[in-house]
């Protein structure tokens, strides 16, 4: 049977591949729609499973808020390149997950469904169609009763949300931003696990005594550094990030609010990238490995 450009162009718009693929498949099934459709999505989800292994880094943050704004869900999705990450169907991909866990609350990323499906069978043809590897990597889900629920995101990279007791959704906004900016590692002290004090006291009295100075002296200056520690890895000790000049302490006691919860993800964040050595990998073809 002869394969026309009308039928070639039909299967292109309904799978999203090349034409040449779409001429081939045509031809291997016949001149079947159907039977290249199913034949191509057997074959692209083998190459997506293949892909599995290759590194994705890059991708975006997505948050949503429930209408009535007490539901929240944060969830870093990945892909090899950013340029696959801007694709249409990679960002219809992150809004239907984001959705579905704002709706669900599900449990792990494998609890996740996007219309009944699986989130995995999804995101195997995702891959398939825009030949990377993608990954649901995380998420966060909450729901706050009596306080406010704020967002920030950076560029769709970074992706915060703030829970409030008092204060208004400024203060809420701003608090938001500044743990984007800084990172900070809990609230207040209370949240530094103790163990790692420990191991950061530990390292400090190294160094001090290192100075020679007698033991009373290195105790003042190992305690005057752990509580510039503890301010620099909390979040109400940090120098506000709109205002260095007061800590965020005094920025929420200031507008009669308290943080009850923040909730931080950035996209790649403890990921290994590989570095890539195309001199290496021209010499290595040149070499025949």
């Amino acid at each position: 049977m002869k394969i026309s450009a009308p039928m070639v162009k039909e299967l292109r718009e309904r799978t999203g591949a090349g034409m040449m693929e779409c001429k081939k498949a045509l031809t291997e099934a016949g001149g079947d729609m159907e039977a290249a459709i199913e034949q191509m999505r057997i074959t692209g989800l083998a190459k997506a499973d293949k892909k599995s292994g290759n590194t994705a880094a890059e991708g975006v943050v997505e948050i949503k808020l429930s209408d009535d704004g007490k539901r929240f869900a944060i969830v870093e999705i990945n892909s090899q390149t950013d340029f696959a990450a801007k694709s249409a169907d990679f960002i219809g991909f992150v809004s239907a997950v984001t959705q579905a866990v704002l709706d669900d609350q599900p449990a792990t990323v494998d609890d996740i469904k996007i219309d009944g499906r699986a989130v995995e069978e999804v995101r195997k043809e995702l891959v398939a169609k825009i030949g990377e590897n993608i990954q649901v990597r995380r998420f966060e889900t909450g729901s706050s009763a009596g306080g406010q629920l704020a967002q920030y995101s950076h560029s769709g990279r970074i992706g915060v949300v703030t829970e409030l007791n008092g204060g208004d959704a400024s203060v809420a906004k701003d608090i938001a931003m500044h743990v984007a900016a800084n990172n900070p590692h809990c609230i207040d002290e209370s949240g530094v696990p103790a163990e790692m004090l420990e191991k950061e006291k530990a390292i400090l009295m190294a160094e001090a005594a290192e100075s020679g100075k007698p033991e009373e002296i290195i105790e003042k200056m190992v305690a005057g550094r752990m509580r510039k520690y503890l301010a620099d890895i909390t979040l109400v000790g940090q120098p506000f990030v709109k205002d260095p000049d007061q800590s965020v302490e005094k920025v929420l006691k200031a507008a009669g609010a308290t943080v009850t919860a923040f909730y931080r993800l950035e996209v790649g964040e403890g990921i290994e990238k590989k570095v890539e050595n195309f001199a290496e990998e021209v010499m290595a073809q040149v070499r025949g490995e």
